[in-house]
């Protein structure tokens, strides 16, 4: 399959920490998860029309003074077999890369970084490293995808590239010991996200009834891992 771009957000200082970026949107995901927020990407895409590669690196050749890089994201990006080729034109005009995933794909994280065409990895983390719960907060239904997050953690953690991995914390999926639980699995790790829930746009109409946690809550649960990764960091919308 061949990358698509269903959404591009010109300069954004959202997606990276530190950096402006361009933000680009790829349609199709391997997870369903409930409280996605990019409904249209996952179960429509058709619909939102697709914008040229090329279109986006004129783009940031032209304010590539102003801009750092570019966020990919989505969906899921490594569901794309040509990252690579895709990827290659920006690092050559000088953009730093930062790739958002779930982790299914572990020999496609492999292969970008190998490539050397991403300079960042931020990969979000369902729920604790547990089928049953990892079930209920993606639906996936593949214990080979599972067990391919698993794997996907442990190598990004030794990769060599800075990366954070990163929750949305849920009501009616999360609570401090699922946050503890996950943190347990990735001891030691640079740097662990966790992002409030917003009930706009979710993949499961139902969740957009929900009220989100307290940030105080958060924050709380972020207090109860802080001896356990090296930085913890709460972010207001997920």
């Amino acid at each position: 399959m061949k990358t698509v771009i269903k959404g591009f957000i010109k300069s954004s200082m959202l997606d990276w920490d530190g950096k402006i970026v361009s933000t680009l949107y790829v349609p199709h995901c391997n997870m369903r998860c409930p409280f996605c927020h990019n409904r249209g990407l996952i179960l429509a895409p058709d619909e939102h029309p697709s914008i040229e590669l090329d279109e986006i690196l004129d783009f940031y050749k032209e304010r590539k003074d102003f801009l750092d890089g570019i966020c990919l994201t989505g969906g899921e990006p490594c569901l794309y077999n040509d990252l690579v080729e895709v990827l290659k034109p920006f690092k050559i005009a000088g953009a730093l890369v930062k790739l958002d995933t779930n982790g299914t794909s572990p020999e496609k994280i492999k292969e970008l970084v190998e490539a050397r065409v991403i300079d960042y990895i931020a990969m979000d983390i369902k729920h604790a490293l547990e089928f049953d719960k990892y079930k209920k907060a993606s639906r996936i239904k593949n214990e080979t995808l599972f067990e391919n997050v698993k794997e996907s953690i442990n190598y990004i953690r030794g990769c060599g590239l800075p990366y954070e991995f990163r929750t949305t914390i849920v009501p009616t999926i999360h609570d401090k010991q699922s946050i503890i639980d996950i943190a347990e699995f990735i001891k030691g790790a640079k740097k662990y996200v966790l992002q409030n829930f917003q009930p706009v746009n979710t993949l499961d109409i139902e969740f957009e009834k929900l009220t989100p946690f307290k940030i105080k809550d958060i924050e709380e649960m972020a207090n109860s891992i802080s001896s356990l990764v090296d930085k913890v960091i709460v972010r207001a919308k997920g």
